[in-house]
């Protein structure tokens, strides 16, 4: 049980989560490209239809060419939303409107989009691609915890900025920011109705969601389950039966039990 359960969490997060963020990926560009040829690209909270914006749908296009960075943003900040791509934080406009903006992504799980952005120097540049067009930045600096951040931008000026675990991978032990200053032209922001208030808990930096936590415990029983199955079956049809038979629904098993685990932590690992 400890060995499925083990096998399970380290496919997860490697093979089997790179997997995931990877068929995302090509799954929400193909929306994104889509939304952009018809106009319908969100450029507030809301759809076209002024439907509030699901989590994980499409609203941006980050290519950082000093990283090799090409990625689409994703409404959300939780756990389960980076998964898929680097997560637009509901609570702020989005990149390339007047104010500030703030994108967050893992360091090291499911494709890691902003493993490398600590190297990013002043004076780099970088786009973002939104429903109001091309956007570009300039990278202002790299900071951590109890670094002064800059200026706080005019009425009519746009910054981003990148956020993602400090440490070593898997093991936090901070969050490291990249401020940017827009550059081109700075689009009108849209609606918003989360504000910092009302954010979830869950949407912040590092942290974990534990909304699904009801998912995790209908995985353990089926986890127990199939591990009673096996227990019940060796003796009567035999070791080398059962396993044939068990071993791929084991593995499944521990692979469901592993992605509501991984839900439980932080959301920039």
């Amino acid at each position: 049980m400890v060995a499925a359960l083990l096998f399970g969490f380290l496919a997860q997060v490697t093979v089997v989560g790179q997997l995931q963020h990877l068929v995302a990926q090509q799954q929400l560009t193909d929306t994104f490209r889509l939304q952009l040829a018809e106009g319908t690209a969100p450029v507030s909270e809301g759809t076209v239809e002024k439907v509030l914006l699901a989590d994980g749908a499409p609203v941006a296009l980050i290519d950082i060419p000093a990283l090799d960075v090409h990625e689409i943003i994703v409404e959300g900040t939780d756990s389960g939303t980076t998964q898929n791509g680097p997560g637009h934080r509901r609570d702020t406009v989005l990149p390339g409107q007047a104010g500030v903006s703030v994108v967050m992504g893992r360091a090291a799980a499911y494709g890691a989009p902003f493993a490398r952005i600590q190297e990013l120097r002043p004076g780099q540049k970088f786009t973002v691609l939104t429903g109001q067009g091309k956007s570009t930045f300039s990278v202002i600096g790299v900071r951590y915890a109890g670094d002064p951040a800059p200026a706080s931008p005019r009425a009519d000026q746009g910054r981003l900025i990148l956020e993602t675990a400090r440490g070593l991978a898997f093991v936090p032990n901070g969050i490291a920011r990249v401020d940017a200053e827009l550059v081109s032209t700075t689009h009108p922001a849209g609606q918003r109705q989360t504000t910092f208030a009302t954010l979830r808990p869950a949407e912040r930096e590092l942290a974990s969601d534990l909304s699904t936590v009801w998912a995790l415990a209908f995985a353990l029983q089926f986890f127990l389950l199939v591990e009673f199955a096996v227990v019940w079956s060796i003796p009567r049809v035999g070791a080398q039966k059962t396993w044939i038979v068990f071993i791929p629904v084991g593995v499944l098993s521990g692979l469901v039990v592993a992605d509501q685990v991984v839900r439980l932590l932080p959301n920039l690992l």
